[in-house]
């Protein structure tokens, strides 16, 4: 097993993990992104990173990431957008030695934690984070706006 930093190319090996990420967590309907997107976002404008998993040639998981900031620390954080083992790797040590590997680059980029969500119904990822040390944050409620109420939020600017 071995992970390396995902290079243009692997947009496509890329998008079949997310695709089936997303039908894990039951949300298929809401991947709009195609191989071009991600090249796009990942390998020209560098909006993110991506880590690859791979065994005996293949890819068995992946990690999405990019660095957010904590303006009270003074020092950046480590986000993790997506992170997935496929089903037959799952319990192998597959994803702590990924979580393991995003670790390290975040403590190499000066980094004060790593920060992620987790589907509430998502019992094995939940028990999984409980195992490596992560805890739950407390008096912290995600929030999101996408789609029509961003973009009337937007027309409000008055730049």
């Amino acid at each position: 097993m071995s992970i390396r930093v995902a290079s243009e190319g692997d947009e496509g090996v890329l998008l079949a993990l997310i695709m089936e990420l997303a039908e894990y967590e039951r949300l298929s309907e809401h991947v709009t992104a195609d191989a071009e997107d991600l090249r796009r976002m990942f390998f020209v404008e560098k909006k993110g990173n991506a880590v690859i998993c791979e065994a005996s040639g293949g890819a068995i998981g992946f990690a999405t990431y990019f660095f957010n900031l904590s303006t009270f620390a003074g020092r950046p954080g480590l986000y993790i957008e997506d992170l997935y083992v496929r089903p037959e790797h799952r319990g192998k040590g597959v994803g702590k030695s990924i979580m393991s590997h995003l670790a390290k680059i975040a403590l190499d980029g000066g980094c004060m934690r790593m920060d992620w969500s987790v589907l509430d119904w998502n019992v094995s990822s939940i028990s999984f984070y409980d195992s490596i040390g992560a805890r739950k944050t407390k008096d912290w409620i995600p929030y999101r706006i996408s789609g029509k109420a961003m973009k009337d939020l937007a027309d409000g600017c008055d730049d």
